[in-house]
This record gives C-alpha cells, structure tokens and sequence, in this order.
C-alpha cells in the first residue's frame, strides 16, 4: 500500500501540473518525531488552472488516544479495548483536494488508507481499508456528473456489481453538512471498515479505484478550465468553498481523527482547505437561477450513474 499511494502521488501530481501549464506542486517530506512515521505533502497554490491543490500521503505509526477510541465506538462500533489509557495503531494512505480558479470546473476529493489496530507486541488485532472519490461542482454540468459515476460505477463492477451502489449511497450519507440539510457535492464512492474480504482483494480493488482519478476528473477539468466567467460567478464559487470548509470542519471524521493524533502535523491535515471562502448572511440564490439549481441537486441527490 505505502509504495502504491506514492507512486499514485507522483503520477497525480506530473498530470496536474502538465494540465496546470504553470503551477508546480510544493513537496515537503517529514518524519514524526514521536512513535514513527513520514510523509510527502505536495501542495500547488495560485496556478494558472489551480487555485488550490494538495496531495498527500502519510505512513503513521502512533496511539489512539482516550477521545479517538471513544469515537472510534461511538461512530464506527469498533471493539476497542483501552487497556493503558491508548491504542497503538498503523495508518498509511493518499488524501487528495483540489479547488481550481474557475468556477465552471469542479473540486474533487480522493482518498485511499489502509487502518491497523495493534496488540500490544506489534501485531494487528484489527484492520480495514477505507476511501473514496467525490465531486464538488460550484456550477452542475449534468454530464459531468454522470461520467464522474461512471467511470467510478465501471471501476465497482469489475470485482462487484453491488459495490458501487453501496458506496455510492454510503458517499451521499457521509458527504452531508447536516446543520444544513444540504450535500457538500454531487458524490461518487465512499467506503469504510472495508475488510469483508481477503486483504489482497481488497488492495486490488483500492488500487483500480485509485488509477481512476485521473481518468474520472482530469477530463472534466480540461472541458471546463477555460470557460469565460464573471465576478457573481466567482462570489458563488466563495460561498460552495464556504460550506466545503463547514464539512471538513464539523463533520469529517479523518480531519477530526488527524487533530487529535499526537504530534499531528497540521499543515499537512489542513491542506484541504481552499485558499478563501465566503460567508454570507441569510444567503438564497435566485429561483430559476443555475446557482438555485446546484442547490437542489445537493438537497435531493440523484442516481447520476443512470441518468438518461
């Protein structure tokens, strides 16, 4: 898995920057200090295509604390026992965000972990795999829409035809701001707790869905990059980053897991912010209008998959 989401990061970020035509991605390489464990975040910030972009893998070896156990139970049933007060545990994965200048191209979130919960003498006593693709549109191109699912669906059905309906619901239900009744974006696949099959079926199936990114956004962003927009566009586009900032916040659990890890590095959790947003009071978009539609979509989520 470590060698397969770094090599997944340098093919991601070779693209986007040929894409891009100027931009190139920031690569800061760490090591934690404490327990164990490195990394490789790569950011690009003010490109030509990309306002925002970070790609992240991490390899973390640490200890759940009292608060991540508790919610660990609390949100997942994980059967955790706290013996000594924490939990040692292995992590390693690829996280992805990128927010592009214009507000006709959509952002895009992927991530791909592998999860151990370790004995006491460093062997696993749990594991899972957990992911997945989703697509934020500032404005819906319904053909966007359904080649993003698509390419996700054809992905899903190579090793299990009931796969991508479940994931995909399960990205409805978890990509949710719930004090707002309103979905962050149009979806794609999310799954957790993945471990109902042999671990190497299991790798198998992340890689095909991680070697789908590019294929399922890099031609989105080609057809969209270039559209002619106004300022009322891009204030739009401020208040959706608003509400992607409102998710990863309040209701993300890995963003929520990564703060309360011990020596966590921020920077690098963080990246997925965009670089601003928007907020304003009692804001409604006008009936009839393509911001009104977006809005409508994202409270009624469709089958985009098999949409005529």
């Amino acid at each position: 898995m470590e060698a397969f989401v770094k090599d997944l990061q340098d093919r991601i970020c070779s693209t986007i920057e040929a894409v891009d035509g100027q931009g190139k991605f920031t690569r800061t390489v760490w090591e934690r200090s404490e327990h164990g464990g490195e990394g490789i975040t790569a950011v690009m910030s003010d490109g030509t295509v990309m306002e925002k972009a970070g790609v992240a893998v991490s390899v973390v070896y640490s200890e759940l604390t009292p608060e991540a156990i508790r919610q660990m139970r609390q949100d997942r049933g994980k059967e955790i026992e706290d013996t000594n007060g924490t939990v040692p545990f292995f992590v390693t994965g690829i996280s992805l965000v990128m927010h592009a200048k214009n507000p006709n191209a959509p952002t895009v979130h992927m991530n791909y972990r592998y999860f151990e919960v370790m004995n006491s003498d460093g062997t696993p006593k749990l594991w899972w795999f957990g992911g997945g693709a989703d697509l934020t549109p500032v404005y819906l191109f319904e053909e966007d829409a359904k080649f993003f699912h698509q390419v996700y669906q054809e992905g899903c059905n190579k090793f299990d035809p009931s796969y991508y309906p479940k994931m995909k619901k399960a990205c409805d239900l978890y990509f949710l701001n719930k004090h707002r009744q309103e979905a962050r974006g149009i979806g794609g696949i999310f799954f957790d707790d993945f471990n109902s099959a042999p671990a190497e079926d299991i790798f198998e199936f992340v890689q095909e869905m991680g070697n789908r990114f590019l294929p399922s956004y890099v031609p989105i962003l080609e057809k969209r990059k270039d559209m002619p927009f106004t300022t009322e566009m891009v204030d739009w586009q401020q208040i959706r980053r608003g509400r992607y900032v409102e998710f990863n916040l309040i209701w993300d659990r890995g963003t929520k897991f990564g703060l309360a890890t011990p020596c966590a590095r921020v920077e690098s959790i963080l990246m997925t912010m965009p670089l601003t947003a928007r907020w304003e009071y009692m804001h409604e978009p006008k009936k009839g209008s393509p911001e009104a539609a977006l809005v409508e979509v994202l409270q009624n989520p469709r089958d985009w998959a098999h949409c005529d």
